[in-house]
């Protein structure tokens, strides 16, 4: 008798399916190319400095145009403006991989399409949480994000791990145009998303638009401290993954190869945890997601430490389980708490927030470093995110805010045993 197939569970709709897909592809291109380029920079006469350098450059537009990118994707079919976003991405990506193989790449040409692909990502990251948020009911929320995030994070273990030896092996230049060929699949993918309920935008124009999203982000003080906090710690964690690792991978841990596995064990983390997080509902949602952040200081903590490459092997596993149990927990108190039809616009104006010193981190990372020393600078960012973690639990509202559970079922309860598994 042949073996059934696993039965897909309910909640996952055609629209999940093919975002999670779209999403992979995309996530296994995304992840080797900050390795790409950032060797590509080394390769090419840079430092830490030049690194830093390009690594604003992308991260600058991203902080400028999220809000446009927010705005539009609650006025416009938001699978029509991931497509464009996608595509435009892909284009950048191809020309700026054709010049690392031309060999004659220069370091304003690095900066100008690195802005490009930032462009792209502040067009379209708004409008993919919307789409997501949109296509799982909130009583499958917690299972489905950590599904979601699975399948994106388990494409951070092999597009690092393909990423850092493809540049060890035959340069820079054809991890870049792997990731143009990722964007272009990924677009043609969600070219099939159907629409959902359409967005419903104020009627007014898009300055009212953002007023409105302001209003909304504005009156919830756990949204707003939790952004504050992140500004920090995501341009520590920028740093620290796209400036100092790769610098430190090329002084003493053997170059673009030991980089990508490191990264590859924080695909790892993120992936394991995943498999508890889509049967953990933890009751105060934003206490235990913030828990997590702990842990995202453990990979400059190891780097600073001068610890050899399995100590940080095992540093950025532990980031990665950090990363996903604050990520999970966060998706699902922003579903719970925002109004869909705002959704887009507050994920703007939190990732404004989260990225807004970023660029700013990126591009002193190289004079840090040459007044810190590198280990200094190294310290400085771990001790930033350990303290910054502790600090924003005086907050009550990130202590108390808890789950509401839309069928009454009892949150911190695992998943009945003969429930079936969920499935990407």
């Amino acid at each position: 008798m042949p073996t059934p197939l696993p039965r897909r569970p309910t909640w996952a709709s055609r629209n999940f399916r093919i975002q999670t897909a779209a999403t992979v592809i995309s996530g296994l291109g995304n992840a080797g190319a900050p390795i790409a380029t950032a060797f590509a920079v080394l390769g090419n006469g840079g430092g830490a400095t030049e690194v830093g350098y390009v690594t604003a450059a992308r991260l600058l537009p991203t902080v400028l145009f999220l809000l446009v990118g927010g705005t539009l994707a609650d006025r416009l079919p938001r699978h029509h403006v991931m497509v464009a976003a996608n595509l435009f991405s892909a284009a950048s990506q191809a020309v700026l991989a054709a010049l690392v193989l031309a060999g004659n790449v220069q370091l304003w040409q690095l900066l100008v399409l690195s802005a490009a692909g930032g462009a792209g990502y502040a067009l379209y990251s708004p409008a993919a949480g919307g789409m997501i948020m949109q296509a799982v009911p909130q009583e499958h929320a917690a299972r489905a994000f950590a599904v979601f995030r699975m399948g994106l994070n388990a494409s951070q273990i092999g597009g690092a791990a393909l990423g850092g030896a493809l540049t060890a092996a035959v340069g820079p230049g054809w991890v870049l145009a792997l990731d143009a060929l990722c964007f272009l699949v990924a677009a043609s993918l969600r070219f099939f998303l159907e629409p959902e309920s359409a967005p419903a935008p104020s009627g007014g124009g898009m300055l009212r638009d953002l007023r409105e999203g302001w209003r909304e982000f504005a009156s919830r003080r756990w949204l707003w401290v939790i952004v504050l906090q992140f500004a920090v710690v995501v341009a520590c964690i920028n740093t620290v993954e796209a400036v100092y690792g790769p610098t430190v991978a090329d002084e003493r841990l053997g170059g673009a190869g030991a980089w990508g596995l490191a990264m590859s064990a924080y695909g790892v983390g993120l992936v394991v945890t995943g498999l508890l997080m889509a049967r953990w509902r933890p009751r105060r949602i934003l206490l235990v997601g913030n828990w997590g952040v702990f842990l995202f200081g453990a990979p400059a903590l190891a780097l600073a430490a001068g610890a050899p490459l399995p100590l940080l092997i095992a540093a950025m596993f532990l980031s990665g389980v950090g990363v996903t149990v604050f990520g999970v927990n966060w998706m699902v108190v922003l579903q719970q708490e925002i109004p869909e039809e705002m959704f887009s616009r507050v994920s703007a104006y939190d990732e404004l927030g989260s990225y807004s010193l970023a660029p700013v981190g990126t591009a002193l990372a190289g004079p840090a470093a040459a007044a810190l020393g590198l280990s200094g600078a190294l310290w400085a960012c771990a001790a930033l995110c350990l303290l910054l973690s502790a600090v924003v639990l005086i907050d009550p509202q990130i202590r108390r805010l808890s789950r509401r559970d839309p069928q009454g079922s009892t949150p911190d309860a695992p998943v009945p045993a003969g429930e079936p598994a969920p499935a990407p």
